[in-house]
């Protein structure tokens, strides 16, 4: 009879991370840069806020740590964002709101703070939504597809 009356009540609002939509373009084709999760998913560079920093300052600095985006320009105002579920280093998943923000890359480096725990690789809009596996991420591929089509 109480079963769910309760649970809106204590379910705590999702956790908040920051992502950066890295993107070129390769002979006037826009290209996302994507990079593989601690389970070999391939995901855009994300990461907890940080304190001091506005969201895409953060995303700006995971795009460095994660991806090795060394110059870009982080778009103040975000491209959309998603749902999921994010794995603790406990095994514990939380729900968790990730905030996207695109990033202009104007160059990237061969030596970044995680280049040994990820892969990278930069990809159409259309091949990156095949490699991903994520919805809420899959539908701002397309927003960033769509805004980008025709420039």
């Amino acid at each position: 009879m109480w079963s769910g009356v309760f649970e809106p009540l204590v379910q705590r609002p999702p956790a908040l991370q920051v992502a950066a939509l890295c993107y070129r373009k390769s002979d006037g084709v826009p290209e996302v840069l994507l990079i593989t999760s601690s389970n070999g998913r391939w995901i855009l560079p994300k990461g907890w806020p940080i304190d001091g920093l506005l969201g895409h300052q953060a995303a700006l600095q995971e795009a460095w740590e994660e991806a090795g985006v060394r110059k870009g320009n982080a778009d103040k105002k975000s491209i959309g964002q998603y749902l999921s579920k994010k794995q603790l280093g406990n095994g514990v998943e939380v729900p968790c709101r990730t905030v996207v923000y695109p990033v202009k890359v104007k160059a990237v480096a061969d030596k970044f703070p995680e280049d040994d725990r990820r892969e990278r690789r930069w990809a159409t809009s259309a091949i990156a939504r095949e490699l991903v596996t994520e919805p809420g991420l899959l539908d701002v591929l397309a927003i960033f597809e769509q805004q980008h089509s025709s420039n």
